[in-house]
């Protein structure tokens, strides 16, 4: 996660430490889970609504684990989490902003690598992979704001997975721009049933979260 100069998360030493345990998180196994739950229909989301914008930073070494953990520069969730983005969206589009998403289901693999490269005092900032992330239920997406007539993506009170107290949904700091921006963003996300999660700004995990099982499917499969 990005900190405020911009420097790499990771030093450079650690980028081959990282290759590995990134191949050792896809030979592991997810926790069994015990219950009854919802049939997955997980759907891409540009095929419900091609203006939602992408920048899947994932797919990319513009991350903090400077280097590619998805195959493909895709973002999928259950299809009413979807529907209910969609909806979102169209209501952003009559203030003049659209949805711009980081993120969406991530393989639990994947989950497993950022717990595993992740420093102890920061462990706060990403999901322990013995309890799975609501990522991994195809129920939670990261995002942002895109100015449609700037062309543009919106300025924040922080930088999307940076691990500082700027973060927070509670930060009183920025500008007073980019805290209105920020709760807009809060705000439409929950009126459609999504929770924002406190240490994260942009991170929205969708109401019905619980009833979906932990997958490691990679995009390629979908």
């Amino acid at each position: 996660m990005r900190t405020s100069d911009q420097k790499s998360y990771l030093l450079p030493q650690q980028w081959a430490l990282c290759t590995m345990l990134l191949i050792s998180s896809c030979a592991a196994k997810p926790p069994r889970e015990t219950g009854t739950f919802r049939a997955s229909e997980l759907i891409e989301l540009q095929k419900l609504d091609p203006t939602i914008r992408l920048d899947i930073r994932y797919a990319t070494s513009n991350n903090f684990a400077k280097q590619a953990v998805y195959s493909e520069a895709r973002a999928f969730l259950q299809r009413p989490a979807a529907e209910a983005l969609v909806q979102v969206n169209q209501e952003l589009k009559l203030l003049g902003y659209q949805l711009l998403v980081f993120d969406g289901y991530r393989p639990w693999s994947v989950t497993k690598l950022f717990w595993d490269i992740t420093p102890r005092k920061d462990k706060k900032f990403v999901a322990n992979p013995k309890k799975g992330s609501r990522h991994n239920r195809g129920c939670a997406v990261d995002l942002s704001l895109w100015d449609t007539a700037a062309g543009k993506e919106v300025s924040m009170t922080g930088e999307y997975d940076e691990m500082s107290p700027r973060s927070y949904v509670a930060y009183t700091g920025g500008t007073p721009e980019q805290r209105k921006l920020r709760d807009l963003l809060r705000s439409k996300m929950e009126r459609h049933g999504f929770t924002v999660l406190e240490a994260e700004w942009w991170h929205f995990d969708y109401k019905d979260w619980r009833a979906y099982s932990i997958q490691n499917i990679p995009f390629e499969k979908l």
